[in-house]
């Protein structure tokens, strides 16, 4: 039986291959991006935010079946924080009513293996506190400290991103609801956002020595998309607040193989 889904990010990357699986195979897709949308918004906004709810709820007739969050920017910017990390959890919640009349809601999100790099814990906490104003105001202390500096506000929304997944999605909210929310989080992927980075033998070296990946090296959006629409399936009844890494073996590499000592 065909589902309704929406799917952020929908206009390129790992978002426009979801939306075009998902229709492949019948099902109804609310595309939200900046242009070339069925929703044309601005995730970095709260407005935005709310405006894109309303009207992907207004399209679904009162239903989704599905959320499948793609978007998101990789920039040593403050807007970061509000797109990666607001601009999916609070669109996430507006969404809720429509998923609880579904009869197998479900929702999943793009982490990504950066949520394991060197972070701000104060600008993780800003955000888990959902006090945007201050994740901004964090984030423009190592913005105006240079574009090195400031990528760790990528990491820093990734890392929030991959927590609130662990801490939502076991709630009356999420799992009271019988809503499946989990996450996905690659290691390279080949889309418009990477290309120029892994044009140059410099750029490739400097992202391979930051995510290994013995595993079929940097990947296809495909391999996330495949992932994902699994995720949001019928079929996955009791997957809830797990960050799975399709990332060819970086997590691995990077964590090693004990990654359960913590309950020692």
């Amino acid at each position: 039986m065909a589902r309704t889904y929406v799917v952020t990010g929908s206009a390129s990357g790992i978002g426009a291959a979801t939306a075009k699986t998902l229709r492949d195979r019948g099902d109804r897709v609310i595309g939200i991006d900046l242009r070339d949308a069925e929703v044309a918004a601005d995730l970095s906004t709260s407005a935005g935010r709310a405006d894109a709810a309303a009207r992907a709820i207004e399209l679904s007739g009162g239903v989704i079946d599905g959320v499948i969050a793609c978007a998101g920017i990789s920039a040593p910017i403050a807007k970061t924080v509000s797109i990666n990390y607001f601009g999916v959890t609070e669109l996430l919640e507006q969404l809720v009513p429509a998923l609880q009349k579904s009869d197998a809601p479900r929702a999943a999100v793009v982490s990504s293996m950066a949520s394991l790099q060197a972070n701000s814990a104060e600008l993780v906490a800003a955000q888990l506190a959902g006090d945007e104003a201050k994740a901004l105001e964090i984030a423009e202390t190592f913005v105006v400290q240079g574009p090195e500096v400031g990528y760790i506000t990528y990491p820093s929304s990734k890392r929030a991103l991959a927590r609130w997944v662990r801490r939502e999605s076991i709630t009356p909210t999420w799992a009271g609801n019988g809503i499946a929310l989990n996450a996905v989080a690659p290691g390279t992927v080949i889309t418009p956002m990477t290309e120029q980075l892994l044009a140059t033998p410099e750029g490739r070296a400097m992202v391979d020595a930051n995510v290994p990946m013995p595993l079929n090296y940097h990947q296809p959006a495909q391999s996330i998309v495949d992932v994902l629409v699994w995720l949001t399936n019928v079929e996955n009844t009791h997957m809830a607040g797990q960050v799975i890494y399709c990332d060819g073996g970086a997590d691995a590499t990077l964590r090693g193989d004990d990654i359960w000592s913590w309950s020692d």
